[in-house]
C-alpha cells in the first residue's frame, strides 16, 4: 500500500517537477549524510555519494541549474560544486530564503520552475520561493512533514540521484539514459 501512496504523490506533481529550471539543494543532510569527519588538525571532511554527481550532471546536461546552499563551513562543499560544473554555491548562508530570491532574480526564475530539496527545519523558510519542497528519506519529522514530497533514499545515499531521474523522467528524457547509457566521466 505504501508503495501505491508513494508513487500516486509523485504522480500528482509530475506536472510541477517537469516545469523544473533551478534545483536548489542543501548540502549536508542531503549531499552528504550528515556526519562531519574532523581529523587531528581540525580539518573538516565529508563524504559525497558518486551516483548523486551523476544525477547532477545529468541535470546540468538538460539545462536545469544547480545551486548548493548551505549553512556550514567552506571547503569540501565547494570543492565538490567545482568537480561537478556547479556555477552557483553558497556556503555559510543564514537565511536561504534571501539567497534563493536573489538568484531567481539574477537569472530569471521563478517559484514555479524552482524546486529544494532538504532535510531539516532550516530549509523550512524557503518553501513561499519554491514550488516543491522535497525532504529526504531521513530528514526531520518536521521537515518531513511540511515536504510536499518525500524521497526514498537517504541523504549522501542517492537522493539526490533519486530526485534527478523523477525530474528527467517527468521531462521524458530520462528514457534515453536507460537505453543508451552515459559515456562521460561519473565522479
Amino acid at each position: 500500500m505504501f508503495f501505491l501512496t508513494h508513487e500516486y504523490s509523485w504522480f500528482r506533481y509530475k506536472i510541477r517537477l517537469s516545469k523544473t529550471r533551478l534545483l536548489v539543494l542543501d548540502v549536508d543532510g542531503v549531499l552528504t549524510d550528515g556526519g562531519l569527519w574532523i581529523n587531528s588538525t581540525g580539518e573538516l571532511t565529508k563524504r559525497f555519494d558518486v551516483r548523486d554527481g551523476l544525477g547532477i550532471k545529468l541535470l546540468i546536461e538538460n539545462d536545469i541549474e544547480i545551486v548548493l546552499l548551505s549553512g556550514g563551513q567552506p571547503g569540501a562543499t565547494e570543492k565538490r560544486s567545482e568537480q561537478l560544473g556547479i556555477r552557483h554555491c553558497f556556503v555559510g548562508v543564514r537565511d536561504k530564503s534571501k539567497v534563493i530570491r536573489e538568484i531567481q532574480a539574477s537569472l530569471g526564475f521563478s517559484r514555479g520552475t524552482t524546486i529544494y530539496l532538504g532535510d531539516d527545519l532550516n530549509d523550512l523558510v524557503v518553501e513561499p520561493y519554491v514550488s516543491l519542497l522535497i525532504a529526504t528519506s531521513d530528514s526531520s519529522l518536521g521537515f518531513k512533514r511540511a515536504s510536499h514530497l518525500v524521497l526514498r533514499n537517504k541523504g549522501g545515499h542517492g537522493a539526490v540521484r533519486e530526485l534527478s531521474e523523477r525530474i528527467l523522467t517527468s521531462k521524458n528524457v530520462f528514457g534515453n539514459y536507460v537505453r543508451n547509457g552515459y559515456l562521460q566521466k561519473n565522479d
